[in-house]
């Protein structure tokens, strides 16, 4: 068997130095070591989906990921690793079990999964190989994964068989924090809805010079696009709700402000990651959240977020500053307020239907908007604590 700090010890020296982990019986010993070394990088996830989106900005950030999962989580990553990763070229490691693995009964909800992990691996484009079975083994296995992600830029897999991993307590203790943080109300309900155009040319012009924007899928980040198109900008197209995870990656790992223009139907998608950020509170951090109660670019077809108390959740979740703004002038307010206070901040803004008109689609590749955002964050200004850049992997 593979002793864990062996592993991570080579992990490390290969240039894999981020973890991002959604726990599971097999990873076991694995992830009580990661946990339990104050001086690893990790993040727990809510989600496997979610865990991409954040490996996905640590990269664009510096880092080098390692992403563990259960095998039967690969369903809930499926869609960020097909239009994430594969559109912008993202690589991570990926360190996923093989539960109901043939041989080695186990629990019913694992029985399919269990025979069509590779061949779903194999579906979605993503190279694997075993996890290394011997110490003796990780280095070149390692090696193997390292050079794939350098030529392709597109994940690898490790697939852990059953008792692959030596056996190591968690000597980690349980992290809890009380919220903190208030809402604060600005602005009368009773204000003309503005334009979701209107609020991020607000944003843009209101935030500092130094800042990022990452922007959700559909019509917010074509519309950031038209506004104002720059190396600053990530427009993420398909990985719907994943705007906020990969906010969070980034913002843990550079400077600069992080700013994420959310909408209502893609926050639903992964509510989760409000809970993680809150968890890991990156002082950064700017969560804005555009709800127009529809999802606009499939035709207005109603959220559910009429009934959802957005602020509530932010400020349960851990957000140490929360603004319910009605109306424009109550949004610049806001983003005064910010100035010199400690994030992560979450400003939720409700916007009238429909988009700007002639809405044009971003005309630069995905993988050239992700490169010139890297190159961005990576100027020197905006480093905070990644020592390794893309190039060095």
């Amino acid at each position: 068997m593979t002793h864990s700090a062996h592993f991570t010890q080579q992990a490390r020296q290969a240039g894999f130095d981020f973890y991002c982990s959604v726990p599971c019986s097999y990873l076991t010993p694995l992830l009580n070591s990661i946990l339990s070394d104050p001086a690893m990088k990790n993040v727990a996830a809510a989600s496997e989906g979610e865990a991409m989106g954040i490996a996905a900005g640590a990269f664009l950030a510096g880092r080098m990921p390692v992403v563990l999962m259960q095998n039967s989580g690969l369903g809930n990553a499926v869609n960020p690793l097909t239009s994430l990763n594969h559109v912008f070229k993202i690589p991570a490691l990926l360190i996923c079990s093989w539960r109901g693995c043939p041989g080695h009964p186990d629990e019913p909800q694992h029985s399919l999964m269990g025979q069509i992990t590779h061949r779903l691996l194999d579906t979605i484009g993503i190279r694997h190989a075993p996890f290394p079975a011997k110490d003796l083994m990780v280095e070149g296995a390692l090696a193997a994964a390292r050079n794939y992600i350098r030529s392709s830029n597109l994940p690898y897999a490790l697939i852990v068989e059953p008792n692959a991993i030596e056996d190591e307590p968690l000597r980690a203790a349980p992290e809890v924090r009380a919220p903190s943080g208030k809402v604060r109300v600005l602005g009368s309900p009773g204000q003309p809805l503005p334009s979701r155009e209107d609020v991020i040319r607000a944003i843009v012009k209101s935030v500092p010079n130094d800042s990022a924007f990452i922007a959700t899928t559909g019509n917010t980040g074509r519309e950031l696009f038209a506004i104002e198109d720059t190396e600053r900008n990530l427009y993420l197209v398909g990985s719907m709700g994943c705007a906020s995870a990969v906010g969070l990656g980034v913002a843990l790992n550079v400077a600069r402000p992080i700013v994420v223009l959310d909408g209502d139907g893609a926050a639903l998608m992964k509510l989760g990651n409000l809970s993680t950020i809150g968890r890991y509170a990156p002082s950064n951090l700017i969560h804005v959240l555009l709800n127009n109660g529809v999802h606009d670019s499939t035709g207005r077809q109603p959220t559910n977020a009429g009934n959802v108390d957005f602020c509530g959740l932010a400020r349960s979740s851990g957000y140490r500053s929360v603004h319910e703004c009605h109306g424009l002038p109550a949004l610049q307010d806001a983003v005064s307020a910010l100035n010199g206070q400690v994030g992560p901040h979450f400003l939720h803004v409700n916007t009238r239907p429909g988009s700007m008109s002639s809405l044009p689609r971003p005309t630069i590749s995905p993988p050239e908007v992700g490169l010139r955002f890297t190159k961005y964050l990576q100027a020197p200004v905006a480093i905070a604590n990644a020592t390794t850049s893309v190039a060095h992997i």
